[in-house]
C-alpha cells in the first residue's frame, strides 16, 4: 500500500473538516461574535489574562495539547494493524476532536474564562463540580508523570537531544523580553532560536562532548550509581528532578515570559517537522509494511482502540488547555475556530505521519509482527520506532540518518515539556479552586500549590515497582492514562451540549461523539478495574486498581447527574445570547 496516498487522504480530510465543518459549527452552532470582550480584555492582568496575537497563542494552544502522546498511542495502536489507527485518527479529528477543543474554548470564554471544572458547578452543580475537579486532579498528576517518564527516557536513548533541548529556555526568555517589553515582533526572533537549535542537535549528532550522556558519565549500564542503584536508574532519577525543578520555575513564571515565546518556537519546530516528514515521505515514497488490520492478538482491539489514541484522534487534556490557558489569552471570540480547531487538525496530523513513521520503518510484515508480538511489547517499542522511523523518513531529504534522530527527539522532547509545564500549570489552578471550595487559603496561593504539584508528580513517576523496575510510573499509569483523558474528554463534550441546549441550538454535533466516546472508554475502564482487581497483590496493581476505581463511580456519578441537567432548567451564571455584548 502506498503510504503517499494514505497521507494525501488523511490531509484531503482534515482541510475538508476545517474549511467547511469548523465554520458550520462557528456560524450556526457557537454563533462567534466579533463584539464580544473575551476574558483576556476584561480581566488583564498581564500574567494569566494576556491578550495574544493569534498565531502566537495558537502556537501555545498547538504545542501544549500536541506532546508525545499523539506519537505514543498511535504507534502503540498500529499493533492492531494501520487502518483501524488511520480511521481513528482522521474521523475522530474531524468530528470529535476539533468540536471538543473549539467547543471547550468557547465555553470558557463566554463565561470569564473559567476552567471546564468550575463550569460543571454551573451547569450540573455543586457536588458534580467537585466530583470533576478531583477526576481532572488525577489525570493531570497522571500526565505530569507520563510525560515526565517520557522525557527522561528520551534523554537517556537520545543525549545528543538534551543541549537543543535547554538552550530553548534562555532563547525564550529573551524573545519574550524582546516582545513584550521592546514591543518587537515575534516570527524572526523565533525562527533564529529554532535554527540555533537545529544547528546545536546537528554538532551535538556528531561532537561526544556535546552529548549529556549520563549513564556514560556514571561507567555505563552495568555500572552502580546513588543510592546503590543501576547507572540508568540513576539518570533516570537525576532526570526527573531536573525537570521538576524545571517545572516548578515555568509553571510560576508569567506567561509572556517563557511559556508563549517558547511555544512559538514550538510552534514553528511542529511546522518544521511535519514538514520534513510529509515531504521526506514524498521523496523516498516507502511501502506501508505493517499489516492493513492485524486479528491474531492477545487483546482484543474493541474499545481499546479508542483509549489507546486519545491524543490525536481526541483528548481531554485538551479541553483543560483550552479552558486554562488559551481562553484567557484569545483576544477576538472569532478567533477560537483557528486556535481550537485548528489546533486539533494540526495534532490529526502529527498523529497521521506518526502512523506512517512506525508502518514503514520495517523491511517486512514479518519484522512488524516480530516487533509487535504483544501488546505489551507494541507499548515497550512504540516510540523508540516511530524515532527511527521518523529518522528514516527524514533520510529521504538527503539528511544523516543520526542527524535526523537526534532533530526528531528534539521535536518530541520539546512537546512534551510544553505540555508537561502547562499541565503543572493547570494543576495548581485545580489545587487553588479546591483550597477556596474547602476554605483552605494556604492552597490558593501559588508557590504551596505548585510544590504539591511538583511533589506528587515527582513521587508518582519514581514508582519503584513494575516491568520497569525503577521509575516505572509513567509507564504503569498509560493504559489509565488513557481512559482518564478520554473519559474527561467525554465529560466535557456532556457540559457543551447541556450549555447549547440551554441556548436553544443543535447540540448534536456535540452529543453524538460523546455518547459514543462515552461508551467505549466506561467499558475499556471497567475491564482494566476488574484486570486490575484480579492482579491485587503487587503495589503498581493496587495503585491502578484504587486510581482506576475512584474515576470510574465519580465518572458514572457525574454522567447520572449531567444527564438529568440536560432536562433542568438553565443557570442563571451562564451566558446567553442576550449577554453576549459586553
Amino acid at each position: 500500500m502506498s503510504s503517499i496516498l494514505v497521507a494525501v487522504i488523511g490531509i484531503l480530510v482534515f482541510a475538508l473538516g476545517y474549511r467547511y465543518y469548523s465554520k458550520f459549527v462557528a456560524d450556526k452552532i457557537f454563533k462567534l461574535d466579533p463584539n464580544y470582550v473575551t476574558p483576556a480584555h476584561q480581566y488583564k492582568d498581564g500574567v494569566d489574562f494576556v491578550p495574544t496575537n493569534k498565531f502566537v497563542l495558537w502556537g501555545h494552544h498547538f504545542t501544549s495539547v500536541a506532546g508525545a502522546a499523539p506519537i505514543v498511542g498511535p504507534a502503540i495502536a498500529v499493533y492492531w494493524g494501520w487502518l483501524p489507527a488511520i480511521l481513528w485518527v482522521i474521523l475522530g479529528t474531524v468530528f470529535a476532536a476539533g468540536v471538543h477543543d473549539f467547543g471547550t474554548l468557547v465555553l470558557s470564554v463566554r463565561n470569564k474564562g473559567q476552567s471546564i471544572g468550575t463550569l460543571a458547578n454551573k451547569l450540573i452543580g455543586q457536588r458534580a463540580k467537585i466530583l470533576f475537579l478531583f477526576i481532572i486532579l488525577i489525570l493531570v498528576l497522571m500526565v505530569n508523570a507520563v510525560f515526565a517518564w517520557v522525557i527522561a527516557n528520551l534523554f537517556i536513548s537520545f543525549p545528543a537531544s538534551v543541549i537543543p533541548v535547554f538552550i530553548q529556555i534562555p532563547l525564550a526568555i529573551w524573545i519574550g523580553v524582546a516582545v513584550y517589553k521592546r514591543k518587537q515582533k515575534m516570527l524572526i526572533p523565533s525562527l533564529l532560536a529554532l535554527a540555533v537549535m537545529y544547528i546545536t542537535a546537528v554538532i551535538a549528532s556528531r561532537v561526544d562532548f556535546m552529548q549529556i550522556d549520563l549513564v556514560q558519565y556514571m561507567g555505563g549500564e552495568g555500572s552502580t550509581g546513588l543510592f546503590g542503584l543501576g547507572a540508568v536508574s540513576t539518570a533516570f532519577f537525576i532526570w526527573i528532578i531536573i525537570l521538576m525543578i524545571y517545572v516548578y520555575i515555568a509553571s510560576t513564571l508569567p506567561v509572556w515570559k517563557l511559556l508563549q515565546p517558547r511555544d512559538f518556537i514550538n510552534s514553528h519546530q511542529l511546522i518544521v517537522g511535519l514538514a520534513i516528514l510529509y515531504l521526506g515521505l514524498l521523496f523516498s515514497n516507502p511501502e506501508i509494511t505493517a499489516p492493513l488490520t492485524h486479528t491474531n492478538t492477545d487483546v482484543s482491539w474493541f474499545p481499546l482502540l479508542f483509549i489507546t489514541i486519545a491524543c490525536g484522534a481526541i483528548s481531554g487534556f485538551h479541553g483543560l488547555v483550552s479552558s486554562g490557558t488559551s481562553s484567557k489569552q484569545l483576544n477576538n471570540e472569532t478567533e477560537a475556530r483557528f486556535v481550537g480547531y485548528l489546533g486539533a487538525v494540526g495534532e490529526g496530523a502529527l498523529a497521521l505521519i506518526s502512523i506512517i513513521a512506525v508502518v514503514t520503518f520495517f523491511s517486512s510484515t514479518d519484522e512488524f509482527l516480530a516487533t509487535y508480538s504483544s501488546f505489551a511489547a507494541a507499548g515497550g517499542a512504540g516510540l523508540n520506532v516511530f524515532v527511527q522511523g521518523a529518522g528514516q523518513l527524514a533520510t529521504g531529504l538527503m539528511i544523516p540518518p543520526d542527524v535526523a534522530a537526534t532533530i526528531v527527539s528534539v521535536i518530541v522532547v520539546s512537546f512534551a515539556a510544553t505540555t508537561l509545564d502547562t499541565s503543572v500549570r493547570l494543576m495548581r489552578y485545580i489545587i487553588a479552586e479546591l483550597g477556596i471550595e474547602y476554605k483552605m487559603p494556604a492552597l490558593t496561593k501559588t508557590h504551596v500549590a505548585t510544590s504539591i504539584a511538583v511533589v506528587s508528580s515527582a513521587a508518582l513517576v519514581l514508582l519503584p515497582e513494575g516491568p520497569k523496575g525503577f521509575g516505572s510510573g509513567g509507564y504503569l499509569l498509560w493504559p489509565l492514562f488513557g481512559t482518564s483523558n478520554q473519559l474527561l474528554a467525554g465529560i466535557s463534550l456532556l457540559l457543551i451540549s447541556i450549555w447549547l441546549k440551554r441556548q436553544g441550538r443543535n447540540y448534536m454535533i456535540t452529543f453524538i461523539p460523546m455518547v459514543f466516546l462515552m461508551f467505549m472508554t466506561l467499558w475499556a475502564m471497567f475491564q482494566q478495574v476488574v484486570f486490575q482487581w484480579s492482579w491485587w497483590g503487587s503495589s503498581s496493581s493496587t495503585l491502578l486498581f484504587v486510581f482506576g476505581a475512584i474515576i470510574f463511580v465519580f465518572a458514572v456519578w457525574i454522567i447520572l447527574t449531567a444527564f438529568t441537567a440536560l432536562t433542568g432548567k438553565m443557570d442563571q451564571d451562564i451566558d446567553t445570547d442576550d449577554k453576549m455584548i459586553k
